[in-house]
């Protein structure tokens, strides 16, 4: 996987004395595939290797070693430290569901093939909500199992403790002991599945998060977008990024999002007509996923969210939603997470 991508080094953070407890040589494997041991356990976060070399890495471990959970092994290891910056974004977030949205745009500073985000229970039950991690390629059984391990985990820290996992979806045949994911994940899982989903209580995502703090995580983000270009970065994206910012804060004009981009208004129309958008629809689009957000996973009062999307008052966000969902503010958040289609896990760009 990833051919030519790079991967924040601290994916692979504690496998030496894994490797080492096991009977191996955690050095020999990483200089076996290139991996220089300083960028992993060294002070710098934002230390990269080869995709492919991560992958190659563990399974290798894992064959080797005869460790069919190697990579439960090492998640058991680590928790948000690993990914660098964005941790910081994550931890800040006001909600679950907040902080699983900024995993889901920003991931790619972890890295670019890497995917996190809601879907529709696999399994069709009601009250019940996906947490999916995949890759835009296919993903290794080690590479899945660590991912989906560190997310639980990270899961479990925001939420305070235990949070109701129903059980877990792998996308691998069932290793010699299976029982070893149950007691990591404290649920059933169930191997051979189409993808590595946690399937959790739909409310689960309008959930707080212990020492949230708006003001951190805006500072966060505006880092992450500063110093990290999105690969493959449409204007659109630009331009919505600075949208998601301007929210709430005061009327958002297509004039003060090009002084920020530092381009005419005339030329960034033209850039987004070329895109197949317009402006306007660019702050419909961002106004809509924030009040989704805001409707389905907080308690906010509708006066608020309005407020919070740059609507002037609740009736316009009334007719604003019945346009975007069918159904009033008020019935969409009565019918909880599962009265929407989950959007699909989005794909990190590149």
């Amino acid at each position: 996987m990833g051919t030519g991508s790079l991967t924040r080094a601290r994916a692979l953070r504690g496998f030496v004395a894994l490797v080492g407890e096991l009977g191996g040589d955690g050095a020999e494997l990483f200089a076996r595939f290139r991996i220089p041991i300083d960028a992993v356990e060294g002070n710098d976060p934002d230390a990269l290797v080869p995709t492919r070399s991560v992958a190659r890495v563990l399974e290798t471990a894992a064959a080797e070693l005869g460790c069919g959970d190697l990579g439960l092994r090492l998640a058991q290891r680590q928790g948000p430290e690993i990914l660098g910056p964005l941790a910081v974004a994550v931890e800040a977030s006001p909600t679950l569901g907040a902080a699983l949205d900024c995993a889901s745009r920003y991931l790619y500073v972890h890295s670019p093939v890497l995917t996190v985000g809601a879907v529709p229970d696999p399994e069709g039950v009601r009250g019940v909500t996906g947490v999916a991690y995949g890759s835009t390629e296919p993903l290794p059984p080690q590479v899945a199992d660590l991912g989906t391990g560190v997310l639980h985990r990270i899961v479990s820290l925001l939420a305070g403790g235990p949070y109701g996992l129903r059980s877990v979806h792998l996308p691998h045949e069932a290793p010699p002991a299976p029982e070893r994911f149950r007691e990591f994940f404290g649920a059933e899982v169930r191997f051979d599945r189409p993808a590595a989903v946690l399937r959790v209580p739909g409310d689960l995502l309008r959930r707080p998060v212990a020492g949230g703090d708006e003001t951190v995580r805006a500072i966060a983000i505006e880092y992450l977008e500063t110093h990290f270009a999105r690969p493959g970065r449409t204007v659109t994206d630009r331009v919505r990024a600075a949208v998601d910012r301007s929210l709430g804060t005061g009327p958002v004009r297509i004039g003060s999002v090009a002084r920020l981009l530092r381009v005419h208004p005339r030329t960034l129309q033209r850039h987004l007509a070329a895109e197949g958008t317009t402006f306007e629809t660019v702050v419909d689009e961002a106004r809509r996923d924030t009040a989704e957000r805001l409707i389905l996973r907080t308690d906010l009062p509708f006066t608020q969210v309005a407020a919070m999307v740059g609507l002037a008052e609740q009736s316009a966000l009334s007719r604003a939603a019945r346009r975007w969902f069918g159904e009033s503010p008020r019935a969409l958040r009565r019918a909880g997470p599962g009265g929407l289609p989950a959007p699909p896990v989005p794909a990190a760009h590149g």
